[in-house]
Protein backbone atom coordinates (compact mmCIF):
# COMPACT_ATOMS: atom_id res chain seq x y z
CA UNK A 1 0.00 0.00 0.00
CA UNK A 2 1.52 3.42 -0.95
CA UNK A 3 1.65 6.08 1.11
CA UNK A 4 0.88 10.02 0.52
CA UNK A 5 4.12 10.74 1.28
CA UNK A 6 4.97 8.66 -1.67
CA UNK A 7 3.79 10.85 -4.63
CA UNK A 8 6.25 12.27 -6.21
CA UNK A 9 4.86 15.62 -7.80
CA UNK A 10 2.12 17.78 -5.84
CA UNK A 11 2.42 21.72 -7.18
CA UNK A 12 -0.87 22.33 -9.06
CA UNK A 13 -1.41 18.76 -9.32
CA UNK A 14 -5.58 18.26 -9.15
CA UNK A 15 -5.47 15.27 -6.25
CA UNK A 16 -8.82 13.85 -5.31
CA UNK A 17 -9.43 13.09 -1.18
CA UNK A 18 -11.69 10.66 0.14
CA UNK A 19 -11.78 12.30 3.25
CA UNK A 20 -14.03 12.04 6.43
CA UNK A 21 -16.39 14.63 6.65
CA UNK A 22 -19.23 12.83 8.02
CA UNK A 23 -20.15 14.26 11.28
CA UNK A 24 -23.22 14.88 13.28
CA UNK A 25 -25.50 18.05 12.64
CA UNK A 26 -28.10 19.11 15.44
CA UNK A 27 -30.21 22.13 14.17
CA UNK A 28 -28.37 22.46 10.91
CA UNK A 29 -24.71 23.02 12.00
CA UNK A 30 -21.91 20.44 13.03
CA UNK A 31 -22.53 19.13 16.56
CA UNK A 32 -19.09 17.40 16.76
CA UNK A 33 -15.92 18.25 14.34
CA UNK A 34 -13.78 15.55 16.17
CA UNK A 35 -13.46 13.60 12.70
CA UNK A 36 -12.87 17.40 10.63
CA UNK A 37 -10.17 17.55 13.07
CA UNK A 38 -8.72 13.98 12.29
CA UNK A 39 -8.70 15.08 8.63
CA UNK A 40 -6.98 17.85 8.79
CA UNK A 41 -2.98 16.68 8.56
CA UNK A 42 -3.43 15.11 4.90
CA UNK A 43 -5.35 18.24 4.02
CA UNK A 44 -2.83 20.28 5.52
CA UNK A 45 0.17 17.85 3.90
CA UNK A 46 -1.22 18.50 0.65
CA UNK A 47 -2.09 22.22 0.96
CA UNK A 48 1.73 22.99 2.02
CA UNK A 49 2.88 21.18 -1.04
CA UNK A 50 0.63 22.98 -3.79
CA UNK A 51 -1.72 20.96 -4.59
CA UNK A 52 -5.54 21.15 -5.58
CA UNK A 53 -7.13 19.73 -3.26
CA UNK A 54 -11.27 18.34 -3.79
CA UNK A 55 -12.80 16.76 -0.84
CA UNK A 56 -15.16 13.62 -1.58
CA UNK A 57 -17.20 12.62 1.46
CA UNK A 58 -20.76 11.49 2.64
CA UNK A 59 -23.64 12.42 5.33
CA UNK A 60 -25.16 9.39 6.75
CA UNK A 61 -29.05 9.74 6.41
CA UNK A 62 -31.40 9.47 3.87
CA UNK A 63 -29.11 10.64 1.01
CA UNK A 64 -30.62 13.97 0.64
CA UNK A 65 -28.41 15.74 3.57
CA UNK A 66 -25.88 18.13 2.09
CA UNK A 67 -22.08 18.40 3.37
CA UNK A 68 -22.15 22.12 3.41
CA UNK A 69 -22.95 22.90 7.16
CA UNK A 70 -19.23 20.23 7.32
CA UNK A 71 -17.51 22.48 4.65
CA UNK A 72 -18.19 25.63 6.76
CA UNK A 73 -17.04 23.91 9.72
CA UNK A 74 -13.89 22.83 7.54
CA UNK A 75 -13.32 26.66 6.43
CA UNK A 76 -13.24 27.49 10.40
CA UNK A 77 -10.32 25.27 10.89
CA UNK A 78 -8.08 25.45 7.67
CA UNK A 79 -8.09 28.67 5.09
CA UNK A 80 -9.26 28.06 1.23
CA UNK A 81 -11.84 25.96 1.78
CA UNK A 82 -14.80 26.46 -0.51
CA UNK A 83 -17.87 24.19 -1.31
CA UNK A 84 -19.72 23.11 -4.33
CA UNK A 85 -23.02 21.66 -4.18
CA UNK A 86 -22.64 18.89 -6.76
CA UNK A 87 -20.86 15.96 -7.04
CA UNK A 88 -19.89 15.33 -10.95
CA UNK A 89 -20.47 16.82 -14.26
CA UNK A 90 -19.38 19.52 -16.56
CA UNK A 91 -20.10 22.53 -13.84
CA UNK A 92 -17.90 20.38 -11.19
CA UNK A 93 -14.95 19.90 -13.54
CA UNK A 94 -15.07 23.45 -14.50
CA UNK A 95 -14.53 24.36 -11.36
CA UNK A 96 -11.85 22.19 -10.15
CA UNK A 97 -10.11 23.29 -13.28
CA UNK A 98 -10.27 27.13 -11.85
CA UNK A 99 -8.80 26.18 -8.48
CA UNK A 100 -5.87 27.37 -7.78
CA UNK A 101 -2.92 25.49 -5.64
CA UNK A 102 -3.03 24.99 -2.15
CA UNK A 103 -6.65 25.38 -2.36
CA UNK A 104 -9.49 23.22 -1.49
CA UNK A 105 -12.92 22.25 -2.78
CA UNK A 106 -15.58 20.18 -1.18
CA UNK A 107 -17.89 18.44 -3.66
CA UNK A 108 -21.87 17.39 -2.47
CA UNK A 109 -22.98 14.63 -0.36
CA UNK A 110 -21.50 11.48 -2.60
CA UNK A 111 -24.45 9.90 -1.44
CA UNK A 112 -26.92 12.14 -3.49
CA UNK A 113 -25.95 9.84 -6.43
CA UNK A 114 -27.05 6.70 -6.52
CA UNK A 115 -24.25 5.50 -8.23
CA UNK A 116 -21.99 5.82 -5.02
CA UNK A 117 -24.06 3.04 -3.27
CA UNK A 118 -24.01 0.74 -5.94
CA UNK A 119 -20.64 1.09 -7.11
CA UNK A 120 -21.55 2.09 -11.04
CA UNK A 121 -17.98 2.02 -13.30
CA UNK A 122 -19.50 5.76 -14.83
CA UNK A 123 -19.86 7.46 -11.70
CA UNK A 124 -16.86 6.09 -10.59
CA UNK A 125 -14.94 7.30 -13.96
CA UNK A 126 -16.67 10.84 -13.40
CA UNK A 127 -15.08 11.38 -10.14
CA UNK A 128 -11.83 9.75 -10.91
CA UNK A 129 -11.82 12.21 -14.03
CA UNK A 130 -11.70 15.35 -11.42
CA UNK A 131 -8.21 14.75 -10.61
CA UNK A 132 -4.58 13.07 -11.20
CA UNK A 133 -4.42 11.20 -7.89
CA UNK A 134 -6.20 9.83 -5.57
CA UNK A 135 -5.96 9.68 -1.68
CA UNK A 136 -8.11 7.27 0.50
CA UNK A 137 -8.65 9.04 3.69
CA UNK A 138 -11.88 7.68 5.00
CA UNK A 139 -10.66 4.85 7.03
CA UNK A 140 -14.83 5.05 8.50
CA UNK A 141 -16.16 4.12 4.52
CA UNK A 142 -13.31 1.31 3.89
CA UNK A 143 -15.95 -1.44 4.98
CA UNK A 144 -17.88 -0.40 1.84
CA UNK A 145 -17.43 -1.40 -1.45
CA UNK A 146 -18.72 1.94 -3.08
CA UNK A 147 -17.85 3.86 -5.71
CA UNK A 148 -15.25 5.98 -4.23
CA UNK A 149 -14.00 3.58 -1.93
CA UNK A 150 -13.24 0.67 -4.31
CA UNK A 151 -14.08 2.18 -7.46
CA UNK A 152 -12.37 4.71 -8.38
CA UNK A 153 -8.43 3.25 -6.92
CA UNK A 154 -8.83 0.65 -10.21
CA UNK A 155 -8.60 3.95 -11.99
CA UNK A 156 -6.42 6.22 -10.65
CA UNK A 157 -2.80 5.75 -9.09
CA UNK A 158 -3.67 5.53 -5.35
CA UNK A 159 -2.52 6.67 -2.15
CA UNK A 160 -2.97 6.27 1.52
CA UNK A 161 -3.65 9.38 3.62
CA UNK A 162 -1.94 10.33 6.70
CA UNK A 163 -5.41 9.48 8.75
CA UNK A 164 -5.63 6.01 7.54
CA UNK A 165 -2.13 5.11 7.84
CA UNK A 166 -2.50 5.75 11.78
CA UNK A 167 -5.97 4.03 11.89
CA UNK A 168 -4.32 0.60 10.27
CA UNK A 169 -0.84 0.75 12.68
CA UNK A 170 -3.40 1.69 15.75
CA UNK A 171 -6.22 -1.17 15.27
CA UNK A 172 -3.17 -3.53 13.79
CA UNK A 173 -1.33 -3.13 17.35
CA UNK A 174 -4.66 -3.53 18.94
CA UNK A 175 -4.83 -7.15 17.35
CA UNK A 176 -1.55 -7.48 19.11
CA UNK A 177 -2.37 -7.04 22.53
CA UNK A 178 -0.29 -6.52 25.74
CA UNK A 179 -1.79 -8.89 28.26
CA UNK A 180 -3.50 -8.85 30.21
CA UNK A 181 -5.72 -7.67 27.54
CA UNK A 182 -9.71 -6.57 28.07
CA UNK A 183 -12.23 -6.03 25.31
CA UNK A 184 -15.47 -4.53 25.12
CA UNK A 185 -17.98 -4.28 22.77
CA UNK A 186 -21.47 -2.16 23.43
CA UNK A 187 -23.83 -1.15 20.93
CA UNK A 188 -26.39 -3.71 19.27
CA UNK A 189 -27.05 -5.92 15.90
CA UNK A 190 -25.20 -9.19 17.53
CA UNK A 191 -25.31 -10.29 14.02
CA UNK A 192 -22.92 -7.44 12.91
CA UNK A 193 -20.88 -8.15 15.90
CA UNK A 194 -20.69 -11.66 16.20
CA UNK A 195 -17.51 -11.84 13.67
CA UNK A 196 -15.27 -9.44 15.80
CA UNK A 197 -16.52 -11.13 19.07
CA UNK A 198 -15.01 -14.61 17.95
CA UNK A 199 -11.81 -12.56 16.70
CA UNK A 200 -11.51 -10.89 20.18
CA UNK A 201 -12.15 -14.24 22.24
CA UNK A 202 -9.40 -15.47 20.55
CA UNK A 203 -6.53 -12.24 21.31
CA UNK A 204 -7.81 -10.98 24.47
CA UNK A 205 -7.94 -12.04 27.77
CA UNK A 206 -11.37 -10.88 28.80
CA UNK A 207 -14.18 -9.92 26.49
CA UNK A 208 -16.77 -7.99 27.98
CA UNK A 209 -20.12 -8.06 25.96
CA UNK A 210 -22.28 -4.73 26.93
CA UNK A 211 -25.30 -2.32 25.66
CA UNK A 212 -28.32 -3.89 24.13
CA UNK A 213 -25.72 -6.39 22.64
CA UNK A 214 -25.28 -8.11 25.99
CA UNK A 215 -29.77 -8.47 26.54
CA UNK A 216 -29.10 -11.41 23.71
CA UNK A 217 -26.27 -13.16 25.66
CA UNK A 218 -28.45 -12.55 28.54
CA UNK A 219 -31.38 -14.66 27.50
CA UNK A 220 -29.42 -16.93 25.54
CA UNK A 221 -27.71 -18.02 29.43
CA UNK A 222 -31.44 -17.74 30.54
CA UNK A 223 -31.72 -14.40 32.77
CA UNK A 224 -34.57 -12.59 32.07
CA UNK A 225 -34.57 -9.70 29.69
CA UNK A 226 -38.11 -8.40 29.98
CA UNK A 227 -39.07 -6.32 27.04
CA UNK A 228 -35.36 -4.88 26.77
CA UNK A 229 -34.06 -4.84 22.94
CA UNK A 230 -33.06 -8.29 21.54
CA UNK A 231 -31.90 -9.38 18.23
CA UNK A 232 -33.40 -12.52 15.65
CA UNK A 233 -30.06 -13.77 16.55
CA UNK A 234 -28.99 -17.73 15.93
CA UNK A 235 -29.28 -18.86 19.31
CA UNK A 236 -26.61 -21.76 18.13
CA UNK A 237 -24.05 -18.91 17.70
CA UNK A 238 -24.69 -16.86 20.23
CA UNK A 239 -24.38 -20.30 23.08
CA UNK A 240 -21.20 -20.90 21.29
CA UNK A 241 -19.76 -17.76 21.86
CA UNK A 242 -21.19 -17.86 25.50
CA UNK A 243 -19.49 -21.45 26.13
CA UNK A 244 -15.82 -19.46 25.77
CA UNK A 245 -14.58 -18.53 29.46
CA UNK A 246 -13.45 -15.71 28.21
CA UNK A 247 -16.83 -13.46 27.75
CA UNK A 248 -17.91 -11.60 30.22
CA UNK A 249 -21.87 -10.14 31.02
CA UNK A 250 -23.27 -7.92 32.91
CA UNK A 251 -24.34 -9.09 36.51
CA UNK A 252 -26.74 -6.54 37.34
CA UNK A 253 -28.69 -3.68 35.56
CA UNK A 254 -30.82 -0.56 35.36
CA UNK A 255 -34.66 -1.56 34.49
CA UNK A 256 -37.52 0.99 33.41
CA UNK A 257 -40.85 -0.14 32.49
CA UNK A 258 -39.46 -3.56 32.60
CA UNK A 259 -36.90 -2.58 29.75
CA UNK A 260 -32.74 -3.01 30.20
CA UNK A 261 -31.71 0.56 29.68
CA UNK A 262 -27.85 0.18 31.68
CA UNK A 263 -25.76 -2.36 33.80
CA UNK A 264 -26.27 -1.71 37.16
CA UNK A 265 -23.73 -0.68 40.38
CA UNK A 266 -21.95 -4.03 40.85
CA UNK A 267 -21.48 -4.30 36.54
CA UNK A 268 -19.93 -1.11 36.81
CA UNK A 269 -17.69 -2.31 39.78
CA UNK A 270 -16.62 -5.22 37.65
CA UNK A 271 -15.78 -2.88 34.77
CA UNK A 272 -14.01 -0.70 36.77
CA UNK A 273 -11.51 -3.57 38.26
CA UNK A 274 -10.87 -5.17 34.94
CA UNK A 275 -9.60 -2.28 33.64
CA UNK A 276 -7.16 -1.72 36.29
CA UNK A 277 -5.66 -5.16 35.67
CA UNK A 278 -5.32 -4.41 32.06
CA UNK A 279 -2.62 -3.45 29.99
CA UNK A 280 -4.72 -3.24 26.85
CA UNK A 281 -7.89 -1.77 26.44
CA UNK A 282 -10.17 -1.98 23.62
CA UNK A 283 -13.94 -0.43 23.67
CA UNK A 284 -16.35 -0.33 20.93
CA UNK A 285 -20.01 0.94 21.73
CA UNK A 286 -21.78 2.21 24.34
CA UNK A 287 -22.78 0.43 27.50
CA UNK A 288 -26.64 2.46 28.27
CA UNK A 289 -29.08 3.69 26.09
CA UNK A 290 -26.66 6.64 25.94
CA UNK A 291 -29.12 9.03 23.57
CA UNK A 292 -31.73 8.65 26.20
CA UNK A 293 -29.56 9.85 28.94
CA UNK A 294 -28.82 6.45 30.17
CA UNK A 295 -24.93 7.08 30.89
CA UNK A 296 -23.58 5.69 34.35
CA UNK A 297 -21.75 2.94 32.91
CA UNK A 298 -20.32 4.55 29.91
CA UNK A 299 -19.33 7.56 31.91
CA UNK A 300 -18.22 5.23 34.66
CA UNK A 301 -15.84 2.98 32.16
CA UNK A 302 -14.92 5.95 30.29
CA UNK A 303 -13.29 7.30 33.23
CA UNK A 304 -11.85 4.08 34.24
CA UNK A 305 -9.86 3.47 31.16
CA UNK A 306 -8.71 7.35 31.29
CA UNK A 307 -7.14 6.26 34.91
CA UNK A 308 -5.63 2.88 33.84
CA UNK A 309 -2.47 3.66 32.05
CA UNK A 310 -3.58 0.74 29.52
CA UNK A 311 -2.77 1.36 25.95
CA UNK A 312 -6.56 2.28 24.99
CA UNK A 313 -8.16 2.22 22.00
CA UNK A 314 -11.65 3.30 21.39
CA UNK A 315 -14.34 3.74 18.76
CA UNK A 316 -17.84 3.85 17.63
CA UNK A 317 -19.45 7.36 17.06
CA UNK A 318 -21.41 7.64 20.82
CA UNK A 319 -18.56 6.31 22.95
CA UNK A 320 -16.55 9.57 21.26
CA UNK A 321 -18.85 11.64 22.47
CA UNK A 322 -19.64 10.55 25.31
CA UNK A 323 -15.01 10.62 25.72
CA UNK A 324 -14.93 14.28 24.85
CA UNK A 325 -18.54 15.34 26.82
CA UNK A 326 -16.03 14.22 29.58
CA UNK A 327 -12.65 16.17 28.61
CA UNK A 328 -11.26 12.40 28.38
CA UNK A 329 -10.41 12.30 25.00
CA UNK A 330 -6.30 13.31 25.72
CA UNK A 331 -6.18 10.23 27.93
CA UNK A 332 -6.74 7.69 25.48
CA UNK A 333 -3.82 6.01 23.58
CA UNK A 334 -5.99 6.16 19.95
CA UNK A 335 -9.50 7.22 19.37
CA UNK A 336 -10.44 5.65 16.35
CA UNK A 337 -12.97 8.39 13.48
CA UNK A 338 -15.06 4.48 12.70
CA UNK A 339 -17.49 2.68 14.15
CA UNK A 340 -18.49 -0.56 12.45
CA UNK A 341 -15.36 -0.37 10.16
CA UNK A 342 -13.08 -0.52 13.32
CA UNK A 343 -15.00 -3.79 13.97
CA UNK A 344 -15.06 -5.04 10.59
CA UNK A 345 -11.56 -4.54 10.56
CA UNK A 346 -10.77 -6.03 13.37
CA UNK A 347 -12.51 -9.05 12.62
CA UNK A 348 -10.49 -9.23 9.11
CA UNK A 349 -7.54 -7.21 9.47
CA UNK A 350 -8.28 -5.45 6.33
CA UNK A 351 -10.96 -3.85 4.65
CA UNK A 352 -12.18 -3.53 0.88
CA UNK A 353 -10.95 0.38 0.69
CA UNK A 354 -7.47 -0.97 1.80
CA UNK A 355 -7.23 -3.71 -0.51
CA UNK A 356 -8.32 -1.71 -3.26
CA UNK A 357 -5.02 0.56 -3.17
CA UNK A 358 -3.07 -2.36 -3.45
CA UNK A 359 -4.49 -3.52 -6.94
Amino acid sequence: MRSIRDIRLFENIPILVRATLNVPFAEGKVANDYRLRRALPTIQYLRERGARIILISHITGQGTETLAPAAAALGSLIPGVSFFGETVGPRVREAVRGLAPGKILVLENLRRNPGEVANNPAFARELAALADVFVQDSFDECHRTYASIVGVPELLPSYAGLLLEDEIRELSRALRPKHPALAVIGGAKFNTKEPVLAALLKAYDRVFVGGALANDFLKASGREVGKSLVSLADPASIKKLLANPKLVLPVDSVTVNDVILDHGPNTIALLVDLAKRAKTILWNGPLGKYEEGFVDATSAFARAVADSGAYSVVGGGDTIASIEGLGLLPHFSFVSTAGGAMLAFLARGTLPGIEALDT
